[in-house]
């Protein structure tokens, strides 16, 4: 198999630049090289095959350092090592920060040498390094004689330090951080070079990218097919659409009668009614005569029988063209196999995914972005930000938190004392005395376009003050409000207000809501932490420990319900899962689980593969560490959360499931027709619901809007076949049931083996109210039903209760 390209560009003068992991293949090469005279600095002359070959097989295996090499003109060109500081001699002769990434290359000999070809790899190793998000420098210690490599580090950026003495040279210490490489490399900003810059990944920097350069017929017709796809299969699951089978084995007709038009697939049957399509096989025919795939055309089409309002169509349109956006921007961006995805960092992964919620048609709408933001601000786009920093009256302000952490606390931990001082002289010079105040995070966009004008009057009378922004670095996750710390990872995440139409809610932060917020997590904490079975399933709750929340006091004057103009400037820390790992863990959101590559292999099939368990091991594992801790939850507690894929983390070992992490837990947790006794504030969270609702709390978010996905995966690509994976949850259940007998009566009443369960449709809920699905104050009163599906663990009753 041809090694994959984990990165290329187009030089103007040197052509295709790639980099790849290093193969055993490639060791012959660099043996011959490293004998050469010039290769006297890289320290390896004089080695055997043998020796080079163990050397790079222990390096690749260490679990802090990777070499690669370089291709250009299909030759091996270039050998590049990378490895983390801390692990290394070099760790023990500066302070390593957070985000430090040690590099060595070596050029190899060249027929004909070429003016600037040494240059141009070096510039091609730092844009690979910082496609990374985790890396902020490079440092490098090469010999002191060294002198070309000196003069070429520095006009690549690297500020040098100090001379240091290693075991094995007399080395000059050098860094190069982001800023550093950024303002080193302007000339590739200019217009005249960036038709030159095809890179699959960039650098972290949103002008080396045009914002409108995925936006070609090639990338739309594939995102048409793509969302086409999703939307016959989800709109004939909630029987919008009438699929008729044809003659043919496994294909399907979907007629629009009035219109004379049809569309023709082939499909797989699953349970819960779901119909896997096959994307290239869809064919669409108007008076019998062939036409292209459109999304949107189709939703005109279908326009009467999803029975969306006048009003609400043209938002909904402009949630499904950006949708189409955004996908044809990850089939460019995001290049990374699921193979590969397998063994990346967290933020990595979570900036890599290539759908967004598996149900809902328009899941990627974020009206209010133009297409600036959304290279800025959108997940996929994967670029670093620093978030502004605002000084709110307490007179206006809530701060709340965990009993263990106060304001002072979360602020020291959260900012550097460097950072805190500016913050505090810009206040004072705003003559506002700082115990007047809360320091609080912003979205950029919120700031620019909401803040400054919405609040205006607080501004001119300080009651907000503008602080700057932070010092720390942060990457969108999927969801899309909430940051992750890319500069010291060890530190909180922060969620804040973001006023933009996503996925029917503008997407505000109630500072009702943050008051109790931290309160409802400790409760939840100290619940789950004195239960034995969470204890042995080692299900962590991802607090939220903090939040702010600021009140627009002419909007709560003048208008009594609830509205997003109440939810504009708010903001919640949530504990870094980062300080809970052991070394040989890896992070991954369960989302990623349901993600198909570019060449449509499986996340979930290469974990599986990578594991060595056979596919129904791994899948009993899985279920061990995600479903019987919520089953718990339900049966012991009524407690009830939103377990969809982004609300919760993996911890893996070697691609095993071992534990989750379950976060968003205030706005998300539900208990349900329950006589416990909460605090105040807490009690927030009780919910008085039908008690034939209560279960489809576990039929609907884990059966129909996970599982209904992940099954068919299994199937076609890890050979578990589908009857096997319920039969699987079935025995979850079961095992689950029969060490916990004292529950027998609600089991009875609570029947996961029943024969069927309402079916809930959750894109005719955004049809009928795109800007706000539920009313979260009564979330049962706008449910859309379409009759009942068949539960797929009703067939293993009998099994059950043998």
């Amino acid at each position: 198999m041809k090694p994959s390209i984990l990165f290329e560009k187009q030089h103007a003068r040197l052509g295709s630049l790639q980099i790849r992991l290093l193969q055993a293949q490639d060791i012959p090469v660099l043996h011959r090289w490293f004998n050469l005279d010039y290769a006297r600095f890289w320290g390896m002359q004089g080695q055997s095959l043998d020796q080079v070959h163990r050397f790079y097989q222990q390096l690749q295996t260490s679990g802090h350092a990777n070499a690669y090499v370089g291709i250009v003109k299909d030759e091996l060109s270039f050998l590049m090592e990378s490895y983390a500081p801390a692990h290394d001699e070099l760790g023990q002769h500066y302070p390593v920060q957070a985000g430090d990434r040690g590099m060595h290359f070596f050029v190899g000999p060249a027929e004909k040498p070429v003016h600037g070809f040494t240059q141009a790899v070096l510039e091609l190793i730092l844009e690979f390094l910082f496609h990374e998000p985790s890396i902020q420098r490079i440092v490098v210690e090469p010999d002191v004689r060294n002198q070309k490599i000196h003069a070429l580090n520095r006009k690549a950026g690297f500020v040098y330090q100090a001379d240091i003495e290693l075991s094995n040279k007399l080395a000059s210490l050098a860094f190069c951080s982001r800023a550093d490489f950024a303002t080193a490399c302007m000339h590739l900003y200019h217009p005249s070079n960036m038709t030159q810059r095809t890179s699959s990944m960039d650098i972290r920097i949103p002008t080396l990218q045009h914002p409108l350069s995925h936006l070609n017929s090639a990338n739309w017709a594939q995102a048409n097919r793509h969302l086409v796809r999703k939307i016959l299969s989800e709109f004939a699951h909630e029987k919008l659409l009438e699929v008729l089978p044809q003659k043919e084995v496994n294909t399907y007709r979907v007629n629009i009668s009035a219109q004379e038009i049809s569309y023709v697939f082939t499909a797989q049957r699953y349970a819960l009614d779901h119909l896997d399509i096959v994307p290239q096989s869809i064919r669409k025919f108007q008076h019998d005569t062939e036409v292209a795939l459109d999304a949107l055309t189709l939703i005109i089409e279908l326009k009467d029988r999803l029975g969306i309002s006048t009003q609400q169509l043209p938002i909904y349109l402009d949630e499904i063209s950006a949708t189409l956006n955004s996908k044809a921007f990850k089939q460019v961006k995001q290049t990374l196999s699921s193979a590969e995805l397998v063994q990346a960092s967290y933020q990595q992964v979570e900036t890599g995914m290539s759908e967004g919620h598996p149900v809902f048609i328009a899941n990627n709408g974020r009206i209010g972005f133009d297409s600036q933001d959304f290279l800025r601000y959108a997940p996929e786009s994967a670029t670093a930000l620093e978030l502004e920093w605002i000084a709110v009256a307490k007179t206006h302000a809530k701060f709340s938190s965990v009993r263990e952490l106060d304001y002072a606390t979360l602020l020291a931990s959260e900012l550097s004392e460097a950072t805190l001082a500016s913050f505090k002289s810009r206040l004072a010079d705003a003559d506002c005395q700082i115990g007047d105040y809360y320091f609080m995070p912003v979205h950029p966009w919120q700031w620019r376009e909401k803040i400054s004008t919405c609040f205006a009057a607080d501004i001119a009378n300080a009651h907000i003050v503008y602080l700057g922004s932070s010092e720390d670095q942060y990457l969108a996750q999927q969801s899309i409000r909430t940051f992750f710390n890319i500069s010291k990872p060890q530190r909180r995440y922060v969620k804040t207000s973001l006023s933009i139409l996503n996925m029917g809610f503008m997407r505000g932060l109630s500072p009702y809501y943050m008051s109790a917020t931290p309160q409802i997590n400790e409760w939840l904490t100290e619940l789950v932490a004195a239960d034995s079975v969470f204890k042995e399933k080692r299900f962590t709750v991802l607090r939220e420990v903090a939040a702010i929340g600021y009140h627009n006091r002419y909007i709560e004057a003048a208008v009594e319900k609830d509205t997003p103009y109440k939810k504009m400037l708010s903001a919640l820390w949530r504990e870094s899962p980062v300080t809970q790992l052991r070394a040989g863990q890896q992070l991954m959101t369960m989302a990623s689980l349901l993600h198909v590559d570019n060449e449509g292999h499986s996340l979930a099939a290469a974990l599986v593969k990578r594991s060595g368990l056979d596919a129904h091991e791994w899948l009993q594992r899985y279920l061990d560490t995600y479903l019987t801790p919520l089953l718990h939850a339900f049966f012991a507690y009524d407690l009830v959360f939103m377990p969809h894929g982004e609300n919760l983390i993996i911890v893996l070992e070697d691609a095993v499931p071992q534990f989750v992490f379950m976060k968003d837990i205030a706005e998300e947790i539900g208990l349900l027709n329950s006589d416990r006794q909460l605090p105040p504030g807490v009690d927030r969270i009780s919910v008085k619901i039908e008690d034939d609702m209560k279960i489809n709390y576990i039929f609907l978010d884990i059966f129909d809007c996970f599982f209904r996905y992940l099954a068919p995966l299994l199937d076609r690509q890890a050979n578990l076949p589908e009857t096997q994976f319920w039969q699987a949850v079935a025995s979850c259940v079961t095992n689950y049931q029969s060490s916990h007998p004292q529950f027998a009566s609600k089991y009875r009443q609570f029947d996961l083996f029943k024969p069927d369960f309402v079916r809930t449709c959750l894109n005719r809920l955004q049809l009928n109210n795109n800007q706000q699905m539920i009313d979260l104050d009564d979330r049962e009163k706008n449910l859309k039903f379409a009759g009942m599906l068949d539960n797929p663990l009703h067939q293993f009753r009998l099994s059950s209760k043998a």
